[in-house]
């Protein structure tokens, strides 16, 4: 197994797609730490895990608030003896279908905040233990990416951006304590909009439509390259992006 005797922090654990990286890293041999704002969704999540014979324990932590984050990655450290992988995947506030034009600027900078607040705050509290054990890796998400014409997102894509000016500057300074740094970048994840989501349908017909392969990447997908990202066979992989758009997103 990829993961055996990692433990991995996994911040909106209960969500969509944190939910999909914790199963797979649990699958993959990982003791995984669900933490996020709502108990309900974390046990539910760790419950599958569980069922599956895989280990998860869950922690209502809010991602934004300093001393919090920094008592559950202490408290991780001292129960299962270290942090090796740590992964945000908090939601970010959405202001989407407006223009700049018309946008009030709370709503534009609301995921530029959320996003550099709770992506400091975890990567440093990881970085601390992970100094002292001489490894580790924080994964990031989101990436950058040329914007397209008829999308209103906001401030969500320079949210992105400066998450990946943060991870490059973690790269440089943290490479030499043998820390990884590396974000996972997909151009749009249909299956993590609720079934009910109205326009869930057009989204997923457009996402497909801007891939290079005519699909587009699952939960299961970003489940499983982050597990490999995250392991010793991603050892020569850092201060770098990991695109798995199906080709939506050209390097």
């Amino acid at each position: 197994m990829l993961l055996e005797r990692k433990n991995a922090v996994i911040y909106g654990g209960g969500g969509s797609i944190g939910g999909a990286v914790a199963r797979a890293f649990a699958r993959e041999g990982a003791r995984v730490f669900l933490a996020g704002r709502h108990r309900e969704t974390l046990e539910a999540v760790a419950e599958e895990i569980r069922a599956a014979g895989g280990a998860a324990e869950v922690a209502v932590v809010d991602a934004l608030d300093e001393k919090a984050v920094d008592e559950h990655a202490d408290s991780v450290a001292e129960s299962a003896g270290s942090v090796d992988i740590s992964f945000n995947l908090i939601t970010h506030p959405w202001a989407h279908g407006t223009p700049m034009a018309e946008m009030a600027v709370n709503d534009y900078t609301a995921s530029v905040a959320t996003a550099v607040r709770t992506t400091f705050l975890t990567a440093r509290a990881a970085a601390r233990h992970m100094i002292g054990q001489g490894s580790g890796t924080i994964l990031f998400f989101g990436g950058t990416g040329e914007p397209m014409r008829d999308y209103y997102i906001g401030g969500t894509q320079v949210a992105f951006d400066a998450i990946e000016s943060m991870r490059r500057q973690l790269a440089v300074e943290l490479g030499p304590h043998g820390i990884r740094t590396v974000t996972l970048k997909t151009g749009g994840i249909p299956e993590s909009f609720p079934e009910d989501f109205d326009g869930r349908d057009a989204i997923t017909e457009d996402t497909v439509r801007r891939t290079v392969l005519g699909r587009a990447a699952t939960l299961e997908d970003v489940g499983n390259v982050a597990a490999s990202a995250a392991s010793d066979h991603a050892r020569t992989i850092t201060a770098a992006t990991v695109n798995i758009s199906c080709g939506a997103l050209i390097d």
